[in-house]
């Protein structure tokens, strides 16, 4: 039997970002429950459930452009979290950080290390 869109991104969601990701989605419960509903169906079930480039790849993706944005902190902090569940090492994290300086700004990079650094000390502190 075929898993729908929300089952296929409930399920993604849960392989990437764990209780953190679930988390997110319960703080949009009473205010914005599409929105949450949106970002599982959409994000994760369609976009994050695509053939092409691995779960590590999209994460390292999405920490770059998170970065780049420089407004997410967040969802940086989610999704750097997200990378190291899924294989990415601390190393290819900070080196996706220090190439965004080149496109973003050396305060981007910085606010992007400041991110990771809050999740590495949530992970082994």
């Amino acid at each position: 039997m075929e898993q729908s869109r929300f089952e296929r991104g409930q399920a993604r969601l849960a392989e990437v970002d764990g209780e953190a990701g679930q988390t997110v989605i319960a703080s949009l419960a009473d205010i914005a429950p599409d929105l949450g509903r949106y970002i599982i169906e959409f994000g994760f079930g369609d976009v994050y459930s695509r053939p092409g480039i691995d779960l590590r790849t999209r994460e390292l993706a999405t920490v770059a452009a998170l970065v780049a944005l420089g407004n997410a902190r967040p969802q940086l902090e989610v999704h750097s979290h997200g990378a190291l569940n899924v294989g990415a090492s601390q190393e290819e994290i900070v080196e996706v950080i220090t190439q965004m300086a080149l496109y973003a700004g050396f305060p981007a990079a910085l606010n992007g290390v400041a991110a990771l650094r809050t999740v590495l000390e949530a992970r082994h502190g």
